[in-house]
């Protein structure tokens, strides 16, 4: 299957739920595409004054979600502390386990089938939104490496499709009124999207890459997006766009 296929039947996937117990089948297609075990997310908080983890959608053993619900892992799980990271993923390899406590927390999952290796993309929405999609894998280091390195532009996009429905569906945010997006806007988010870089969306259109840039930070604007892979998943979450 060609990766840009396994990107738009996941959207679709995601698209299709229409209700809290939808989501769940649409992660376990997901994770069974990209060769994951699992797939979480959390929100965090739908908004600044919002409280916290108002909801959760995954594919963890129930027996590991009741464990972590009841006894707060909220408070131990360094995963949790990545909202507050920027945008970028963050391999759980790279999270600090000095603590015993930690340590026994990893090991536990692991006891439940999570990781042993992990994923974890920060959501931020433009009105205080946030959120974290985090993917675990059962596969060998290097396997894990190859994944990732095919795999982590679609994840992106994903979790902020995901975002989007998961809002959406929850009623956790109003429906918002956005700028219709220009032509070319439309080009450049769809090119992104197609896994293209800048200086390649340049040369399809014929334009300059500091133009790319341009069209990219309005489209951003217009869809109050905070990245421009959130603008490709709202674009997209919104039929502005086809992928």
């Amino acid at each position: 299957m060609g990766e840009q296929m396994r990107l738009a039947l996941s959207l679709s996937d995601i698209q299709a739920a229409k209700e809290r117990g939808e989501l769940k089948p649409a992660l376990c297609q997901i994770c069974t595409r990209y060769d994951l075990s699992h797939i979480t997310f959390l929100v965090v908080r739908n908004g600044v004054n919002s409280t916290r983890y108002p909801f959760y959608c995954t594919t963890y053993p129930a027996a590991w979600s009741e464990a972590y619900l009841t006894r707060n892992l909220f408070e131990i799980d360094p995963v949790i502390d990545i909202v507050r990271a920027g945008h970028l993923p963050v391999d759980w390899s790279s999270l600090d386990q000095k603590s015993a406590q930690v340590r026994h927390f990893f090991e536990e999952a692991r006891s439940h089938g999570i990781g042993p290796n992990g994923l974890t993309i920060p959501v931020r929405g433009a009105h205080g939104e946030r959120g974290l999609f985090s993917v675990a894998s059962d596969r060998s280091k290097r396997d894990w490496l190859s994944l990732c390195a095919s795999s982590t532009h679609d994840l992106h996009i994903l979790s902020h499709y995901l975002h989007e429905t998961v809002l959406a569906v929850t009623g956790l945010r109003r429906a918002a009124r956005y700028k219709e997006l220009s032509r070319r806007e439309r080009q450049c988010l769809q090119l992104l999207a197609a896994g293209k870089i800048h200086k390649q969306i340049a040369a399809a259109l014929q334009i300059s890459e500091s133009s790319v840039r341009l069209y990219l930070r309005s489209a951003r604007n217009k869809l109050g997006a905070s990245t421009s892979h959130h603008a490709v998943a709202r674009a997209s979450f919104l039929e502005l766009i086809n992928l």
